[in-house]
């Protein structure tokens, strides 16, 4: 008989939700110093980095519905971080000041991350695995 811990080793969907339940803490250790979930801060900083980014092209670029990049806005505005405009049918995400001024506080919580799972598992292997699983997550979409 197959040890218990062993069965479902081969499984996708059990391996993938392990790995990512590991990310999770690590991202929320790091992130948690600018009082942001990982997605609330990835999100801040697209912003940051595109202003005027339409809701649409953030949920593309980070691979969320639309219905959840709207909560994250929401509660993004709520803090104070972004503000929308909207034109006709057009809306555009836009940081405050506030927002803005977080910049080399959010970058720090992005590099101590990814230092924090390089140191683990080494920086060609780190980026070569998101580079992979990322590619895959490309051919199960449907």
């Amino acid at each position: 008989m197959e040890k218990l811990e062993n069965r479902y080793q081969k499984c996708l969907y059990f391996s993938a939700n392990a790995l990512a339940r590991k990310t999770e803490k690590l991202a929320q250790e790091s992130w948690s110093k600018v009082d942001l979930t990982p997605s609330h801060a990835y999100l801040l900083l697209l912003v940051i980095d595109e202003p005027g980014i339409q809701p649409t092209q953030i949920a593309a670029c980070l691979h969320l519905t639309p219905s959840t990049v709207t909560r994250l806005i929401l509660k993004l505005e709520s803090k104070k971080l972004l503000h929308r405009t909207t034109e006709g049918k057009i809306t555009n995400v836009y940081p405050t000041a506030k927002g803005s001024n977080m910049l080399p506080k959010l970058k720090a919580c992005q590099q101590e991350f990814f230092a924090n799972y390089a140191q683990i598992l080494g920086e060609n292997e780190s980026t070569r695995l998101a580079l992979q699983m990322l590619n895959v997550a490309g051919k199960l979409k449907g």
